[in-house]
């Protein structure tokens, strides 16, 4: 009976420290930036993993454009109101 318990306590303990280090390699990996002088790091990530980053640049990159876009049009009725009272 004892030494039933011992085996299941030890591979409670060999799961739990698995969990905590792929925990960590996933944290690891997320902080590279990913170019073509990465490409090897990024093929060695999982699918889902990929996934997540390509949409989390992706949403990034959204938000860049829409703050761009909108100095854009304020810049342009800046200058349309500017042409307006010159004439």
């Amino acid at each position: 009976m004892i030494i039933f318990l011992l085996i299941i306590f030890l591979l409670y303990l060999k799961k739990i420290f698995k969990f905590y280090r792929n925990k960590r390699i996933i944290n690891d990996k997320k902080s590279i930036a990913f170019n073509k002088n990465y490409l090897n790091d990024w093929m060695n990530l999982t699918k889902k993993e990929r996934y997540n980053l390509s949409k989390k640049e992706s949403v990034s990159y959204l938000n860049k454009r829409k703050v761009l876009l909108e100095e854009i049009r304020k810049e342009y009725k800046r200058i349309s109101k500017g042409d307006s009272e010159i004439t």
